[in-house]
C-alpha cells in the first residue's frame, strides 16, 4: 500500500538533493571568477614575500624566537590537556578577544580535547597576528593588507566553522538525526540563488518585514520624482513647525529607510516631532542603463533638484540639509560647489553624519584599493555598468567577518536555524546598486587620491571644489567604533570648513551609533574647542553618559530653523511614502 508513496518521496528527495547540488556547484564555481580576487591574492602573496625577506631571511633569530615562544605556550596547553584527561582541574590559558563569541558554548569547555582544540586555535591566531604587528620594513598599505587577509584566513579556518571540529554542532547533529544539516543545506541553496558573485548569507527573517508597514512607515507623500530620486515630504507631527525645512540626503549605497526604521529608531519621525518640515531623498536602485551617471548627476539631479522641489513645496528659499555617509560627502561637494558659484545661501546649515573628509585612513576597506585592484574593478564596472549591491553588502560584512558573516554561516547552515527578525539587518541586506561612473569616482578620486580635502583638486560641473570656502554653519557627528568612516577622518571637516562648526562623537558604530535615539544605551562626547588634532579633542571632550546625540543636534538645528509657522502639508501628491523606488531590489534593478 505505501510502496508508491515511498517511491514518490524518494524521487522527490532525490530531485531536491540534485537541485541543491546543482545550484551549489553553479554558485561556488561562479564565485571563483570575481575580477578582484586574483589581484588581491597576488598582492597578498607579494606582501608575504616582503615579510619573510625583510624580517626572517635577514634576521632568522626573530623567527626562531617567535616559534620558541609559541611552542612553550603550546606545551603548557598540552600539559593542561593531560591533567584534564587525568581528571584534574586545569585553567584555559588563552582567552578570546573581547566580543569573540565563537567558543561560548559549554561544549567547547567541558570536553578536554575540544577545549585543547579551541585553545590551540586561539594561540595560533594570536601568535600570527602579533608577529605581523611586530614586522618591520613593510609600507603601511602592505602591512594592513597582510593583517586583513591573514585575519580573514584565520577566521575562516576557525574550528567553529566546521561540523567535525565543532562539538556543539556534533551534539546538535546527533540529537536531530542530521535534520539541522538538511535544513542548513536548503538555506544555503536559497542564499546562493539570491547571491551575486559571493555568498550573501541571510541574516534576518526577511518575511517579518514589509516596507511601508513596519519599515519606512512614517506617513508622508512623494512630492517630486526624476530618474535618480523620489522626494518624500513627511506629514507634520506638531501643530507648528520651523519656517526653514530640513532636507535629508541618505547614502545611495543603501536604502534611505535606515533613517526611518522602527518607530522608536526613526530619526525622520523623531525630528518631525521636534517641529521640522522634513523631506527625504529616496535614491533609485539603478540598473545598467544608468551606468554613466556621475557625481555631478547625483548633485544636480539629486541634492540640487531636491532643494528646488523643497523650495517649490514650502516657498522658502533655503533649507537645512543633513547628509549621511556618502550623502554627507555629496553634501560637502555641493556646499563647496555652491560657494564657488556665489550661491551658498541655498543651504542654511549642514549636518553631516559619519562623513569622511580625510580618506588617508579608510580602515580595512582600503585593503581593496590600490592600482592593481582598481584596474581590475574598473574593468568589471565598465563591463557590468554598475556595482552589484549584493557584492557591496558582502564586502561590508567581511570587514567584521566573525560577527556579520561566519556567525550567520554557523547559525544558518550548521545549526539549520532560521535567522530571527532584526530590522537593521534587513536593511543591511536590502542592497542598492551603484552606477559605474559614480563608484569609480569614489574609488579613484577620494579613496585612492584623497582629493576632497585638497583645495581645487576636484573639478565638479565646471567648478573647483575647495572646502575651505564653505562658511555654512555645520554640525558634524561621528561614531567612536565606526569601522567604515573612522571618526578622525570625519573630524577633519572641522579643520576644513571656515564657518562655525560643532563636533559630536557618539558611541558604537556606523549605523547603531547614528540610530541611538533618546533613551538608548549609548552616550556621546562633546567639546566646544576644535584643536587640529582629533586626539587632542578627544582628550579634552566631556562624556555624556546615556545621552543621545540627537538631543544636542536638535537644539543646534532649532537655532537654524527660523520662526514658527503653522504645520505644512504636501502640496504635491505623487503617491504615499515611502514611494516606489525603495521597493526595487538590487536583483530586480539588474533584471
Amino acid at each position: 500500500m505505501n510502496e508508491p508513496t515511498n517511491q514518490a518521496q524518494t524521487a522527490a528527495s532525490g530531485s531536491l538533493w540534485g537541485e541543491m547540488m546543482s545550484t551549489l556547484a553553479r554558485g561556488v564555481l561562479g564565485m571563483q571568477d570575481h575580477p578582484v580576487r586574483w589581484p588581491l591574492l597576488f598582492e597578498t602573496m607579494d606582501g608575504y614575500r616582503q615579510l619573510f625577506e625583510k624580517n626572517y631571511s635577514q634576521q632568522p633569530g626573530t623567527l626562531i624566537d617567535q616559534q620558541m615562544a609559541f611552542w612553550q605556550q603550546h606545551q603548557e596547553l598540552w600539559q593542561n590537556l593531560m591533567l584534564r584527561m587525568a581528571g584534574k582541574d586545569a585553567p584555559e590559558l588563552v582567552q578570546p578577544a573581547k566580543g569573540d563569541r565563537r567558543f561560548e558554548a559549554r561544549d567547547w569547555h567541558e570536553n578536554p580535547w575540544f577545549s585543547y582544540l579551541q585553545q590551540t586555535y586561539l594561540l595560533i591566531s594570536q601568535s600570527v597576528m602579533q608577529a605581523l604587528d611586530a614586522a618591520s620594513g613593510l609600507d603601511d598599505k602592505a602591512q594592513q593588507r597582510l593583517r586583513f587577509m591573514t585575519r580573514q584566513w584565520l577566521s575562516a579556518m576557525a574550528p567553529s566553522n566546521f561540523l567535525w571540529s565543532n562539538p556543539e554542532m556534533l551534539r546538535l547533529t546527533a540529537e536531530s538525526g542530521g535534520q539541522n544539516l538538511l535544513r542548513g543545506l536548503q538555506q544555503l541553496v536559497e542564499d546562493l540563488q539570491n547571491s551575486a558573485e559571493s555568498l550573501n548569507i541571510t541574516m534576518t527573517d526577511r518575511t517579518a518585514f514589509r516596507i511601508g508597514e513596519n519599515l519606512a512607515a512614517t506617513a508622508g507623500k512623494v512630492v517630486f520624482r526624476n530618474e535618480l530620486i523620489e522626494l518624500i515630504q513627511y506629514a507634520p507631527r506638531s501643530q507648528e513647525v520651523f519656517t526653514r525645512p530640513l532636507l535629508i540626503v541618505p547614502p545611495w549605497i543603501n536604502k534611505f529607510y535606515v533613517l526611518d526604521l522602527s518607530e522608536k529608531q526613526s530619526l525622520a519621525r523623531w525630528i518631525c516631532e521636534q517641529g521640522h518640515t522634513v523631506f527625504m531623498i529616496s535614491w533609485v536602485n539603478p540598473g545598467r542603463a544608468l551606468h554613466d551617471k556621475g557625481i555631478e548627476d547625483y548633485m544636480q539631479q539629486g541634492l540640487l533638484a531636491a532643494l528646488d522641489a523643497v523650495r517649490a513645496q514650502t516657498g522658502v528659499d533655503d533649507a537645512n540639509v543633513l547628509g549621511y555617509c556618502a550623502g554627507g560627502i555629496l553634501l560637502s561637494i555641493t556646499l563647496a560647489w555652491l560657494a564657488a558659484r556665489g550661491e551658498a545661501g541655498r543651504i542654511a546649515s549642514a549636518t553631516q553624519l559619519a562623513t569622511l573628509a580625510d580618506f588617508s585612513d579608510s580602515g580595512d576597506i582600503g585593503v581593496f584599493i590600490d592600482e592593481a585592484m582598481l584596474g581590475a574593478l574598473e574593468n568589471e564596472l565598465d563591463r557590468q555598468g554598475v556595482l552589484d549591491g549584493r557584492m557591496l553588502a558582502v564586502t561590508f560584512s567581511i570587514l567584521r567577518e566573525n560577527d556579520l558573516y561566519w556567525n550567520y554561516y554557523i547559525q544558518n547552515y550548521l545549526k539549520g536555524e532560521r535567522p530571527v527578525p532584526f530590522d537593521m539587518l534587513y536593511w543591511n541586506t536590502d542592497s542598492t546598486n551603484v552606477p559605474a561612473r559614480v563608484h569609480k569616482f569614489f574609488l579613484r578620486q577620494l579613496y585612492t587620491r584623497d582629493l576632497l580635502r585638497q583645495p581645487g583638486a576636484l573639478q565638479i560641473a565646471g567648478e573647483s571644489i575647495d572646502l575651505h570656502q564653505v562658511k555654512t554653519p555645520a554640525f558634524i557627528y561621528a561614531s567612536l567604533q565606526d569601522h567604515i568612516a573612522k571618526w578622525p577622518g570625519c573630524y577633519a571637516s572641522t579643520q576644513l570648513y571656515s564657518g562655525p562648526v560643532q563636533f559630536v562623537l557618539g558611541e558604537s558604530g556606523h549605523v547603531a551609533g547614528v540610530l541611538n535615539a533618546p533613551g538608548g544605551r549609548y552616550g556621546h562626547y562633546r567639546h566646544d574647542q576644535l584643536p587640529s588634532s582629533s586626539a587632542d579633542w578627544f582628550a579634552a571632550a566631556q562624556y555624556h553618559a546615556g545621552e543621545s546625540w540627537w538631543q544636542p543636534w536638535a537644539q543646534w538645528l532649532a537655532g537654524h530653523g527660523g520662526d514658527k509657522v503653522a504645520a505644512r502639508s504636501a502640496q504635491q501628491d505623487l503617491g504615499d511614502a515611502p514611494g516606489s523606488y525603495v521597493r526595487v531590489s538590487a536583483a530586480e534593478a539588474l533584471s
